[in-house]
């Protein structure tokens, strides 16, 4: 039985694999080009994000960052990259897992390797998030939908 209102808590797989991708280009990286499936849209969460993302060799997952306010989790599904973990820079595949806190080591991905790069990716939607890239010297407050990129020095 299904609520009338309520989006269905069940993808198919079938259904992830019809899902249209979003390009998504981070707007501080323009090598961080994301193909975007958003399961938790397609499923109703509101207070979770989960993506499923492909990452094309050559490419970087984001901005090298780290969120003041929300966590954030990776699991690797196929294919392999190079995880930056603030000072460190490890190589990942399929099963490994990364899990952020808020305030913790500044991280990002890269896929220098010949095989998509593909992760699901989750974190929180808070109403409000700081989010610092130090390589680049910003910091982005976000409130809702706003966006308000500003120079910080690091």
């Amino acid at each position: 039985m299904t609520t009338p209102h309520l989006p269905y808590p069940l993808l198919k797989a079938a259904e992830i694999a019809a899902m249209e991708e979003e390009i998504c280009v981070h707007p501080l990286n323009p090598k961080a080009i994301r193909k975007t499936k958003s399961l938790g849209d397609a499923t109703g969460l509101h207070h979770i994000g989960i993506h499923l993302v492909r990452v094309e060799p050559g490419h970087d997952s984001t901005q090298y960052h780290v969120h003041q306010g929300e966590e954030e989790f990776i699991y690797i599904v196929s294919g392999r990259g190079m995880a930056e973990l603030g000072e460190d820079t490890v190589e990942v595949g399929p099963g490994d897992f990364m899990g952020f806190v808020p305030g913790g080591l500044p991280h990002n991905l890269h896929n220098p390797f010949d095989e998509d790069l593909v992760y699901l990716v989750g974190g929180m939607r808070l109403d409000f998030d700081i989010c610092d890239y130090p390589r680049v010297g910003q910091r982005l407050y976000r409130s809702g939908l706003k966006y308000d990129y500003v120079n910080r020095p690091f």
